[in-house]
């Protein structure tokens, strides 16, 4: 690999040619052990520089698109991680219910996993952002700002009134107040909910437990239900379906991969082949 050091200041439209950036992308993936996906965000920024470059300079119009004319790299699609229904039952009997901590990480997990929130919205959860009347619901802002109404199953209603009414978040001067916190009542981070998650998953795995996988294990999980992706699609806040249909097709992968291993099928495993038979092979060379 060839290294340009050029400072900021003498870096020209020019100097940033196809090899240059050819050259950046493959330092990104060797040195910087970058992954595939985050070399075709880098491209596709570049991509978009020079689209709107060629618009602006004419004259610059073969040197852009040559840079836009440098290919995205297909890499292989993440297989989607989730756990069974035996693997919940197990992280959601963990936390010990006869203390206020137990009682809080059990609500916190069970909220978790039957809203499939992301994490970031799950701590950005204020007590106001319940509701526990019929129908019980959780208020969340997603992504770009947009709010969407989740429906609480009842058992976790009843562990979110008994968590609010321990922890005195039941007036109306607690509205704002963090629903999940920590000792110095502050709301609890990404980092804090997934510490409280992979301590309580340690019997089921003991790393690479994250809050977003029990996102994709209640999509899975309500897929497998036989709810349709349109409702699944707007419980997780996608804006697109074909984001949501990622379930579909892992799911698909799953069955088929159920139904590989089935022992008693019904095709032959070895089909002779006519040609071996000689009597067959002596008849016909007689016709000829």
């Amino acid at each position: 690999m060839v290294f340009h050091h050029l400072p900021i200041e003498k870096i020209s439209i020019q100097k940033i040619n196809k090899p240059l950036v050819e050259d950046f992308l493959n330092w990104l993936e060797s040195k910087r052990n970058k992954s595939i996906s985050t070399r075709n965000q880098r491209l596709a920024a570049l991509h978009a520089f020079f689209r709107y470059l060629q618009g602006e300079k004419p004259e610059y119009l073969f040197h852009c698109q040559k840079i836009i004319s440098i290919p995205f790299k297909r890499g292989r699609k993440a297989t989607i991680k989730y756990l069974s229904d035996k693997s919940m039952k197990i992280i959601l009997s963990s936390p010990d219910k006869n203390t206020p901590s137990g009682r809080r990480d059990l609500t916190l997990l069970s909220t978790l996993y039957d809203t499939g929130t992301r994490v970031q919205e799950l701590a950005d959860l204020k007590v106001r952002d319940v509701r526990l009347e019929t129908p019980a619901i959780l208020n969340i802002k997603g992504k770009g700002r947009k709010n969407r109404h989740v429906p609480i199953l009842n058992q976790t209603k009843k562990l979110l009134r008994q968590y609010l009414k321990e922890q005195k978040l039941m007036t109306n001067d607690k509205l704002d107040h963090p629903l999940f916190f920590n000792k110095q009542r502050k709301k609890l981070t990404r980092q804090g909910i997934t510490y409280i998650l992979k301590k309580h998953a340690s019997e089921v795995s003991p790393d690479n437990i994250t809050p977003h996988i029990l996102r994709h294990t209640k999509a899975m999980h309500l897929l497998q239900a036989g709810i349709n992706l349109v409702y699944i699609r707007d419980f997780l806040g996608h804006s697109e379906l074909a984001t949501t249909e990622i379930y579909a097709r892992a799911d698909t992968e799953m069955k088929r991969a159920a139904l590989e291993k089935v022992e008693n099928n019904v095709i032959p495993k070895n089909i002779s082949n006519w040609q071996e038979n000689q009597d067959l092979m002596d008849w016909l060379n007689k016709l000829c």
